[in-house]
């Protein structure tokens, strides 16, 4: 068995997100478009999963799981193997800067919501944005959470992100996304016992972090939305970079299976670019980086992950 773990997990970011980090009005979407994750992304992400032989965690908000489909949808992946884990219920980019009891009661809607769907309580939370802060932690602790995966030390990612949100304020268009404390770019890189006071440094908390990988050095990020479109020379380089990691935590977005040809709104797909690639294409393209995984490193859902580097942590 390899001694390295890898894991793949998708956020379920329905599109109605994308239009609120765009500062685009969520009118733009009709009843078709904000169905696609569940209609389109989930069996695409299993069908890629399915036919490679790899686990993987799909990350649900639970107000999606309203409607009946997204909920069926939702319980069929899990039958299949995938893990179901709590991305929130409202999926707002500012959970954290809410008082404590308004934190707890979003997370137990969520969990709610996934277990009505599946049968099953989620031991897995990732935060709305990557966001997380010691009053967040303290929720996922208090909550029971065997682990979470919320810290993206990334700085290039993080300089990207504030050089957008600028951008649209400046444009009379602000963006609904939130900017991480600057504290998130010195977070460990490997998995680790956060410090409940302070959950981007060491300590002693009951809930195992995983960060989602980045390069070392350079901290580039290794995510679905630069793995799927940057040069496959790039891509290559920046794996071989991580794979003397304990745990390559590769995440991904629902979007990242999805074009425009789907039914996507121009006008969200003029500001999210990698719409504009062919979801075949796509795909493609993350069925080799899932290969590579797979040949590399034991590949397991991130429940597994934490369950397995939890004792040495």
């Amino acid at each position: 068995m390899a001694s390295r773990l890898a894991s793949i997990s998708v956020d379920l970011d329905s599109l109605h997100h994308y239009c609120r980090i765009h500062g685009l009005p969520e009118t733009v979407l009709d009843a078709r478009a904000r169905g696609l994750v569940y209609a389109k992304a989930v069996p695409r992400f299993r069908e890629l999963w399915g036919a490679l032989g790899v686990p993987g965690t799909f990350f649900a908000i639970g107000e999606d799981l309203a409607d009946a489909g997204a909920a069926e949808a939702l319980r069929q992946a899990q039958a299949a193997g995938v893990e179901i884990a709590n991305h929130s219920f409202s999926h707002d980019y500012a959970l954290s800067r809410r008082a404590p009891e308004s934190i707890h009661e979003d997370l137990a809607r969520g969990e709610q919501a996934i277990l009505a769907a599946t049968g099953t309580r989620p031991v897995g939370f990732r935060a709305p944005g990557y966001t997380l802060n010691a009053a967040l932690y303290a929720a996922t602790a208090a909550r029971g959470y065997r682990y979470g995966s919320s810290a993206f030390p990334a700085a290039p990612y993080y300089a990207a992100k504030a050089t957008v949100m600028g951008a649209l304020a400046l444009a009379g268009r602000p963006s609904r996304s939130v900017l991480d404390s600057p504290r998130v770019l010195l977070a460990p890189r490997e998995p680790y016992r956060p410090d409940p006071r302070q959950p981007y440094r060491r300590g002693t908390g009951t809930v195992v972090e995983l960060p989602m990988t980045v390069t070392p050095g350079a901290r580039f990020p290794f995510i679905g939305t630069f793995a799927a479109t940057l040069p496959m020379s790039f891509i290559r380089a920046a794996y071989l970079a991580c794979r003397g990691s304990a745990l390559f935590n590769f995440e991904l977005h629902a979007v990242d299976v999805l074009d425009a040809t789907d039914g996507i709104p121009a006008e969200l797909v003029r500001q999210q670019r990698d719409l504009q690639v062919p979801a075949a294409r796509k795909m493609e393209r993350l069925a080799t980086l899932f290969r590579w995984l797979k040949a590399d490193a034991d590949t397991v859902t991130l429940r597994e992950a934490a369950e397995r580097l939890a004792p040495g942590l």
